[in-house]
This record gives structure tokens, C-alpha cells and sequence, in this order.
């Protein structure tokens, strides 16, 4: 019996970004299925992830994914947002650019990678997990000083983790981890090393 091919995500998503259907986050959910959370947490972190200054513009952005990564902690299976935020048109960025963007990352990314431990990732204790080092990695990124570029790792982090679940990949989820880690630890030590400055002066 011939095996049914499995379409790779990046087609999917592709897919619905050429088609007619509204895009919005409700759009946008539909289209990732089970794996909603994930692609809504790449989708937002991916312009903190830039590593370009963005003077506090990504926090609203941010705020969702902890409102969302909470909502995994608790056990939700499925998104909930007040339904102006799910039925907003994306941004032109969004469409043009940042889904785009994703889209080749994601192309690339699944030229290399396999699934690894995929099952897992259904677990509900597993995506319990998942939603606090994505609490972890955004909380990061939020309280990182303005300008800095220090929200740029915990992001990254963020990023590479969520697709991680979306590619069904636990090494790719791994060093989403590792990214975000030393993401924070950096921002720690920095921050440390600033704050001693400062009393040194004063």
C-alpha cells in the first residue's frame, strides 16, 4: 500500500497566504490546526527576534504570547483572544513580510531537520513546560532595556522552541532553549554589570 505524503508546513502556510481566506489571527489558527500556539508564538516574537532596537514597540506583541503561554500552562488545547484581537486583519508587515520570511526559515529549516520524539509534544505536561519557557524566554524579552538589543536572544529563543513543536524536532526545541538561556543570562549579567557601575559613580 502506498504512503500518503505528508505535506511540509511551509506549504500549508504558504498555501493559506496565497489563498482568499481573511487573514487574521482566527485565520491564522485555523490554517496551524493543533499546532496554533506555536506558529502565533513565531509569528509574534519574530520582529523582537531582529536584531535591530525597537524602543518597546514588540511589548504589545509580547503581551499576547504571555497571555497565550499561560493559557498552555493551565491547560488550554486551544487558543482563546477577545474576538476583536482574532478577527483584526494582519498587518501589511505581517503579510508581506514577516509570514514570508517565516515561511523560507521554515523551508530551510525542514530540509534538516526530523522528527525526534514528536509524540511527546502532544503531552499535556509537556506543552505545560512549553508554555513556561515561553513565559520565560518573552519575560525576558519584555524587561530588556529599550534600545539595548537584549530582547533579541530571549526572542530568538522563543522562535527557534516554537519551531521546534511545529517541525516536531526536539533537538531544534533544545536549542531554542539553550538560545533563550543564554539569552537571559546575558541580559542578567549585563544588567549586573551596569548596576555596579552605577554605585561605583554614585
Amino acid at each position: 500500500m502506498k504512503k500518503t505524503a505528508i505535506t511540509p508546513f511551509s506549504q500549508e502556510l504558504d498555501s493559506w497566504l496565497k489563498s482568499r481566506h481573511p487573514k487574521t489571527i482566527a485565520g491564522l489558527v485555523q490554517a496551524a490546526g493543533e499546532k496554533s500556539f506555536a506558529l502565533i508564538f513565531v509569528v509574534l516574537m519574530c520582529i523582537p527576534a531582529l536584531p535591530l532596537p525597537t524602543g518597546g514597540v514588540t511589548h504589545v506583541f509580547e503581551a499576547i504570547v504571555l497571555l497565550l503561554a499561560l493559557e498552555l500552562v493551565i491547560g488550554r488545547r486551544t487558543i482563546w483572544l477577545p474576538q476583536k484581537w482574532l478577527h483584526k486583519p494582519l498587518g501589511k508587515t505581517i503579510q508581506k513580510r514577516t509570514l514570508p520570511y517565516l515561511i523560507r526559515k521554515v523551508r530551510w529549516l525542514e530540509k534538516y531537520s526530523r522528527p525526534r520524539f514528536g509524540h511527546i509534544m502532544t503531552n499535556r505536561e509537556f506543552l505545560r513546560l512549553t508554555g513556561l519557557l515561553v513565559m520565560a524566554g518573552t519575560l525576558g524579552a519584555f524587561l530588556a532595556p529599550p534600545f539595548s538589543g537584549l530582547d533579541t536572544l530571549p526572542a530568538l529563543g522563543v522562535v527557534t522552541l516554537s519551531l521546534g513543536v511545529i517541525l516536531e524536532d526536539t533537538l531544534v526545541y533544545v536549542a531554542g532553549i539553550i538560545i533563550g538561556a543564554f539569552g537571559i543570562f546575558l541580559e542578567i549579567g549585563l544588567g549586573a554589570i551596569i548596576v555596579e557601575a552605577a554605585q561605583k559613580l554614585f
